[in-house]
């Protein structure tokens, strides 16, 4: 049924404007319903048609609820970290993380698992609750050139989040941070996200050096041990 249903995604995609995104958690709580949700309405603020599903729920959407719009997918890894069939189908991966070393080490394990399961060859990454831009870029950069040379997998940096206050106060009101807080630092960062994703990618924000740049990345084993400063 799951394999019947992404089949008729993947054939309704083909033939409109619409595309999937299956937005992957690194670990349990590194806040992945958050970033789908603030994304999507990140996306709505540009004028997109949005249409989320969340694979935590049993309900779904039907063919004519899907078409034409961008999906964005709350997706939950299988025990082995593997895509439904559903997600598996999707034209855009999206990977979050936390910057910690737990986090890090998970994300890459994840990444690792994607690659051999769907054979995909390329994904983005996201750093939620950032301190601050310099350190989302070096665990970006870090990630990307570990990818690169150890799976053969181009890892795009998504952006990054700021850690901010304006988060848990918008989840209180039952909003997304984009609806209740527009000016808030999280806020423009989902908006930057979201324009960085419609646009092609887009050199760094600060005007930092290439996200491909020279860092350290130091192999303990079959894995890389990726240095955070």
């Amino acid at each position: 049924m799951i394999a019947d249903q992404a089949d008729g995604l993947r054939r309704l995609m083909a033939g409109s404007i619409g595309r999937l995104v299956a937005v992957v958690g690194s670990g349990p709580a590194v806040g992945t319903t958050s970033v789908t949700r603030n994304l999507a309405a990140a996306l709505v603020r540009q004028g997109k048609d949005v249409l989320l599903l969340d694979e935590r729920s049993a309900a779904d959407s039907t063919p004519a609820q899907r078409q034409g719009r961008l999906v964005l997918m709350d997706t939950v890894l299988d025990k082995d970290g593997t895509l439904s069939p559903l997600a598996a189908g999707a034209d855009h991966v999206f990977v979050v993380l936390q910057p910690n070393v737990a986090s890090i080490t998970a994300a890459y394990v994840c990444i690792r698992q994607l690659c051999h399961a769907h054979a995909l060859k390329h994904m983005r990454v996201l750093v939620n609750h950032a301190v601050g831009a310099a350190e989302a870029q070096h665990i970006l950069s870090n990630l990307a050139q570990a990818g690169s040379r150890y799976l053969a997998v181009a890892l795009e940096p998504a952006g990054w989040i700021r850690a901010d206050p304006r988060l848990p106060q918008a989840q209180l009101l039952n909003l997304t941070v984009v609806e209740a807080f527009p000016s808030s630092p999280a806020a423009m960062d989902f908006c930057q996200i979201a324009s960085d994703f419609l646009h092609g990618s887009q050199p760094p924000r600060s005007g930092h050096a290439p996200w491909l740049s020279s860092v350290p990345v130091f192999v303990r084993g079959e894995s890389p041990v990726l240095e955070v400063h």
